[in-house]
């Protein structure tokens, strides 16, 4: 038989299926758990520390799916694998999700520090894979802001942004600035460095502020021919 406990959280679980946690009152809460009002702030302290209690609940259900993510042997795959994951939970438990990444008071779920940290292992899986082109923790923390920015603007304006087209193109560009990978092959990219050496000596002898030198003419020289 289940606790008073737990079927205050499995009521509000329940309701947080269809509205905002904010639109959920106590008395419903009670009523769809037939425990009395006083029960909520017994086992809670109050709405708050119930709406806590719930938002680890469904971090606890989040990282489950992250820890079954597959790992391959391009640790950069993964990552894109990882964003769209979490893109699929945050559309599939809308009201669930907003609570657990945008809570109020000063009660935090203290699960957010484990998605770091598992975000901050797939990450240094590319920095030990020499796939990495910033320290690991900005490229986590920014992996992971870029990711829940995505899902809140799906979530609160669908219509303008709930297109999987959107998710994508931000995932590429997060992690392929973190990782190399977005803009083009290394042969691309050495030939982009090249290319504005060459172009700034240009410039500095068109103007007269700069003859071209040796830097300009080895780029010159490294150019291929098309």
């Amino acid at each position: 038989m289940s606790t008073a406990r737990e079927r205050i959280l499995e009521a509000t679980e329940e309701l947080l299926a269809d509205k905002d946690a904010l639109a959920i009152s106590t008395r419903a809460i009670c009523d769809r758990a037939k425990v009395g009002m006083p029960e909520i702030y017994r086992q809670f302290g109050d709405k708050q520390g119930l709406l806590t209690a719930v938002a680890d609940i469904g971090f606890a259900r989040f990282l489950a799916e992250k820890r079954r993510n597959p790992l391959t042997d391009d640790p950069v795959a993964d990552l894109r694998t990882a964003w769209d994951s979490h893109v699929t939970f945050a559309l599939r438990n809308p009201y669930l999700y907003r609570l657990m990444f945008t809570p109020t008071g000063d009660a935090k779920p203290r699960a957010i520090e484990e998605a770091r940290a598992i975000l901050l292992k797939a990450v240094e899986r590319c920095h030990d894979a020499g796939r990495l082109r910033m320290p690991p923790e900005l490229a986590g923390q920014s992996i992971l802001s870029a990711n829940v920015g995505v899902c809140m603007m799906a979530l609160s304006f669908p219509d303008l942004f709930g297109e999987p087209d959107i998710s994508r193109a931000v995932r590429d560009a997060v992690i392929g600035r973190a990782t190399g990978t977005g803009t083009g092959t290394e042969e691309e990219d050495t030939r982009i460095a090249t290319a504005t050496v060459l172009a700034r000596a240009l410039l500095g002898t068109l103007t007269g502020t700069e003859p071209v030198n040796d830097a300009a003419l080895d780029a010159l020289t490294a150019l291929p021919a098309e």
